[in-house]
């Protein structure tokens, strides 16, 4: 089940699909190539192993591996609190600007909501980091929670960013874009 991505600057297609174990070297080279924060490999088996269905990579018509999102579930006694966690989005700067973060985001948001049944997804960003700040609160819908000071090694602050699917139980995505069309902010009670 992969979604076709058509991309005006390359022409070419891209498909977005889920990771499997094989990609990992090529995601952890993306990460190497494009972030600051880096991951050893064994932490991105940690995350294929225990959340499978939240891994998407955007791969190319030559198989490269061009982009990734690595998410996972947070353990949450309470239900209204279960969540995904958006741990590392990047893709190669050859490939940006044609809607693959977004196709990926949101790959693994609809993963987040069918498989594990989230009510939200959490992740951190740079204050300074202002496209990524762009792609998550204008065109992901992701909301600023609270400003965590010194979240990153280097002691830069970072935005705890929030994209509500449903706030209570039962509360599908449209209801929540029916509720925003109609004034609300689309979550129930306020």
């Amino acid at each position: 089940n992969y979604n076709q991505v058509r991309t005006f600057r390359h022409a070419i297609m891209v498909s977005i699909r889920p990771a499997t174990v094989d990609d990992l070297l090529s995601m952890q080279n993306t990460n190497l190539w494009c972030l600051p924060e880096n991951y050893n490999l064994k932490y991105y088996y940690y995350h294929i192993l225990s959340w499978p269905q939240l891994l998407q990579v955007a791969e190319d018509h030559k198989g490269k591996v061009v982009g990734y999102v690595l998410a996972k579930m947070e353990e949450e006694d309470d239900d209204a609190n279960k969540h995904g966690h958006v741990t590392s989005l990047s893709v190669l700067r050859t490939h940006r600007k044609c809607g693959l973060a977004t196709a990926l985001m949101n790959s693994s948001h609809k993963r987040m909501t069918e498989s594990f049944d989230a009510n939200f997804s959490a992740l951190h960003v740079r204050e300074t980091n202002s496209a990524a700040f762009h792609l998550y609160s204008q065109t992901l819908q992701y909301e600023i929670h609270e400003i965590e000071k010194g979240y990153y090694a280097d002691g830069e602050d970072a935005y705890d960013m929030r994209k509500y699917f449903r706030e209570k139980k039962g509360q599908s995505p449209k209801e929540i874009e029916d509720a925003k069309a109609a004034g609300g902010n689309g979550r129930r009670g306020g």
